[in-house]
């Protein structure tokens, strides 16, 4: 039997130019990540990780402070890297609520009347989601929520082969909170030919290095647990983030 534990990468710099890189508590959380499941003595046979900076950073950091504890089983430390586990633009996605958004101009225009403006951002982050997820505008975007969720299960199955042919027994993915919620959102709506606002609202409450673990028994995955987090919480809720 196979385990995938698909980690979302550490917070990154949310609200800052370049987006895709840690922040200094993405690197502390995907640390403490490493840490735990070495004095946990969780096995862990490969890692892979999406092509995105924070992704790679994530699982660099986790390495160095697994490795530190003795308590590294791979075979190879050099990560696998799947493109299909990126995540989807969301610039784009926010752009196409409003082209103004093109600009931080734009956006501070938007926000810069509200009481709370971090407040405003997020709520019209929110309703940019949405409209992605609805389905009534697909043909606006560069990668439409269901082109974004083929990929991914193209990426799970690379993984599943990947698991096979590695003869892993727990394969730890890092990738992003939108990956990791459509491929839960699949598993929880077999049969069903709307997982995508299933997607959404398991996506907003994905933790920062939250673990999202599915079993692989013969062909079919199934979900195992959800979002675990309990590494984050040796200094209380401080290290805890969902941006």
């Amino acid at each position: 039997m196979t385990t995938l534990l698909f980690a979302r990468h550490g917070q990154a710099s949310f609200g800052q130019k370049n987006y895709d890189k840690l922040s200094s508590l993405g690197a502390q959380q995907a640390t403490l990540l490493g840490q735990h499941y070495a004095h946990t003595q969780r096995k862990i046979d490969a890692i892979v990780t999406g092509s995105l900076v924070r992704q790679q950073d994530s699982a660099t950091h986790f390495l160095n402070a697994y490795n530190t504890q003795d308590a590294s089983t791979l075979t190879s430390s050099t990560p696998k890297i799947i493109e299909e586990l990126n995540e989807f633009n969301h610039k784009d996605v926010f752009i196409k609520l409003d082209p103004s958004f093109a600009t931080e101009a734009g956006i501070m225009n938007a926000v810069a009347q509200a009481p709370v403006p971090k407040v405003r951002l997020a709520e019209l982050f929110n309703e940019a989601m949405i409209r992605w997820h609805s389905g009534q505008h697909d043909e606006d975007y560069l990668e439409s929520w269901p082109q974004f969720n083929l990929r991914v299960q193209q990426a799970l199955q690379k993984l599943m082969t990947y698991a096979e042919q590695q003869q892993a027994k727990n394969v730890l993915i890092f990738t992003s909170g939108g990956v990791i919620a459509a491929i839960t959102a699949s598993l929880l709506n077999q049969g069903s030919d709307s997982p995508s606002m299933t997607a959404y609202q398991i996506n907003r409450s994905l933790i920062n290095t939250g673990v999202t673990s599915i079993v692989l028994r013969g062909d079919r995955p199934r979900l195992l647990s959800l979002n675990e987090h309990t590494h984050l919480y040796h200094q209380g809720q401080s290290l805890v983030s969902w941006h």
